[in-house]
Order: C-alpha cells, then sequence, then structure tokens
C-alpha cells in the first residue's frame, strides 16, 4: 500500500546530502584548481563521496517512482486526498502503518546494502588500478 514512502524519505535525505557534500568538495578543490594542472589519476577519477551518494539516491528514486506507479495502478494511490486508499479507512491504517514498517524499511535496507557493495568493489577497482598505473611509472 504505502511501501514506497520509507525509501522516498530516504531518498529525499540521501539527495540532499549528496547536494550539501559537492559543495563541500568543490570548496575543498577551488583552491587546488587555480594552481597547476595535474594528470595525477587519482584525483581525476577518484569515486567521492557525493558521487557515491549521488548513486545511491538514483537507486533510491528509480525503486520509489517505479513502486508508486505500480500502486497508482491497482488503486493503491489515487490522485485525490488522502492519496493513499488506505488513509480512507481506519481499519486498512493499521495494515498500511504494518506494511511500511516492515516491506518498506527491508526494501530502504537492502538497496543501500547493496550500494554498499558497489561502492566497495569500485574502491577495490579504483585502488587496483591505481596501483598498477603507478608501478608502470
Amino acid at each position: 500500500m504505502a511501501c514506497f514512502v520509507v525509501p522516498a524519505a530516504e531518498a529525499i535525505i540521501v539527495t540532499a546530502a549528496a547536494i550539501a557534500m559537492k559543495k563541500q568538495e568543490i570548496k575543498l578543490q577551488a583552491p587546488k584548481l587555480e594552481g597547476e594542472a595535474s594528470n595525477d589519476f587519482s584525483n581525476e577519477n577518484k569515486p567521492t563521496w557525493s558521487k557515491k551518494l549521488s548513486l545511491l539516491a538514483k537507486l533510491l528514486w528509480g525503486g520509489v517512482i517505479l513502486l508508486a506507479f505500480e500502486h497508482l495502478w491497482h488503486g493503491e494511490v489515487v490522485p485525490f486526498p488522502p492519496f493513499l486508499s488506505a488513509m480512507s479507512n481506519p481499519e486498512d491504517k493499521q495494515v498500511m502503518l504494518s506494511e511500511m514498517a516492515t516491506v518498506g524499511t527491508t526494501m530502504a535496507v537492502s538497496v543501500t546494502a547493496i550500494w554498499g557493495v558497489i561502492c566497495a568493489v569500485a574502491d577495490v577497482k579504483f585502488k587496483k588500478i591505481k596501483s598498477a598505473l603507478v608501478k608502470e611509472k
């Protein structure tokens, strides 16, 4: 019924964090950009936290949009208030909250865990490529 609400809340928070991290990284890189240009592989392609959080936000938003459309298709989400069909019936509210707590939380945690694995693999591959380039020099 409303399982997509929990990942949507996480997606909003992660999107805000990614934007804040991007601004902070730009501030930190501004003095470096004024100096001489560097052809160092580590500075150019390093997976920064803003890139990682942006990936998580995209994964979450994709799932939220897909689930919201699916719930809209089945009539569980309606285009008029209260928007969730379960909110119109007091007996269905408990079922909806239970679904949000179990299914929604599980989906959000699963996507975040998979994102963590993706980031770990990317970091390991980056370190291998960087060490191979250092050995060549």
